[in-house]
């Protein structure tokens, strides 16, 4: 990622984090609007997955510029997300329903330039789980 993209990547995300509990459920509407067998996925309280799942993109958007101490993380947590059943084409799904949640969450803030970081921000992430999970 380029310092600009990862400045507008962090610079938007400092816009959702305010309404982040309102982020969280949309993020799982749009999620599973896209694909309703994703669900069963999900145990427990959608509150608190909300909020875990807020707090790790805030990690991971803080420590877009820190990839050595990043990785390890994403790694981390690819491999816990194949153990709750998540396999490499459901990374698109929450891709797409991340952008939209941004889209939505942003308006016209929202630009073609911090969609595109954002893809490339999702893009190294989610393949950096993916790669663990199937290590």
């Amino acid at each position: 990622m380029t310092p600009k993209q990862i400045e507008l990547v962090q610079g938007s995300f400092a816009q959702v984090a305010p309404i982040a509990e309102q982020a969280a459920a949309l993020f799982y509407d749009n999620l599973f609007s896209a694909d309703p067998a994703l669900k069963p996925l999900f145990k427990g309280n959608m509150q608190e997955q909300g909020q875990k799942l807020m707090q790790m993109i805030g990690v991971a958007v803080g420590k877009l510029s820190d990839l050595p101490a990043l990785v390890p993380v994403l790694q981390h947590l690819g491999r816990r997300h194949k153990d709750y059943g998540v396999v490499d084409a459901h990374y698109a799904t929450v891709g797409g329903a991340l952008l939209l949640t941004l889209s939505q969450g942003l308006g016209d803030a929202f630009t073609d330039e911090v969609r595109d970081a954002w893809t490339t921000a999702y893009g190294l992430l989610a393949s950096t789980m993916s790669e663990a999970a199937n290590a």
